[in-house]
């Protein structure tokens, strides 16, 4: 997660830096894509060339990708649960996640293909409600469209859930908590802790990172106090906190 906050209080740190920092939020299985095509993506008619220093992900990618040598000094820094995503009002009375499954439903849900986040979501389905759910939910409402997936970003569910798209999505707590901060009338539906699941964040330094100093640098920020306050203010809990 980037927010001007987390830039600011990192450029006032290192003001050598400032005005200088590039970065981008994409899912991270795109990201990765990215890495992998040496620094290159196209989204559409647009095309980043850029050799990254820095990769922010699950953390067990990141450890993953340190066994191979594709990264090194790994920090995890951060974790987050799962909610339902409703309007304010939660006109169709969603109270669980077997009401995902409902046909009256229209769901908004992260795409398997790049969100890390989906990984998660199909096991808590299971655990909710069985295969029939998970099928329900992935398979079969995404054939009859009454269920759409994330094209780009998880940040497409609040903005159909504000259209009048979509009825529900199950996305980062911290992403209800965001919506909710900047007055967008949507709401979150909590997710019991014997269901949910807590995603730890974790960053890593590319070994043939261009700028490596600047990437121990921000590696360092994220555990710092003025980096978790900023998670903090935004649902997100620190390490020591997680499964509570």
């Amino acid at each position: 997660m980037f927010s001007p906050q987390l830039i600011a209080g990192f450029e006032a740190q290192h003001p050598e830096l400032k005005g200088k920092i590039f970065y981008e939020t994409l899912p991270p299985g795109i990201l990765r894509k990215q890495i992998d095509a040496g620094g290159v993506i196209t989204l559409g008619n647009l095309t980043v060339s850029v050799t990254p220093d820095v990769y922010e992900a699950g953390a067990p990618e990141l450890h993953t990708m340190q066994t191979q040598g594709q990264i090194k000094n790994v920090v995890e820094y951060a974790t987050n649960d799962l909610a339902i995503m409703v309007p304010a009002s939660n006109p169709k009375h969603v109270a669980s996640l077997n009401d995902l499954g409902r046909a009256d439903l229209r769901l908004s849900m992260p795409n398997p293909a790049w969100e890390g986040i989906a990984k998660q979501i199909a096991e808590m389905l299971r655990q909710a409600g069985g295969d029939d759910l998970y099928q329900a939910v992935y398979q079969k409402k995404v054939k009859d469209r009454s269920s759409v997936l994330t094209e780009i970003h998880h940040r497409q569910t609040p903005m159909r859930i504000l259209d009048g798209k979509a009825d529900a999505g199950v996305v980062r707590a911290s992403e209800v908590r965001f919506q909710e901060q900047i007055g967008n009338p949507i709401t979150g539906v909590p997710i019991p802790e014997a269901q949910n699941m807590t995603a730890i964040y974790a960053a890593g330094m590319l070994t043939d990172a261009p700028h490596a100093d600047a990437a121990r640098q921000w590696l360092t920020y994220l555990a710092s106090a003025p980096a978790q306050a900023v998670y903090h203010e935004f649902g997100f809990k620190p390490l020591e906190k997680r499964g509570k």
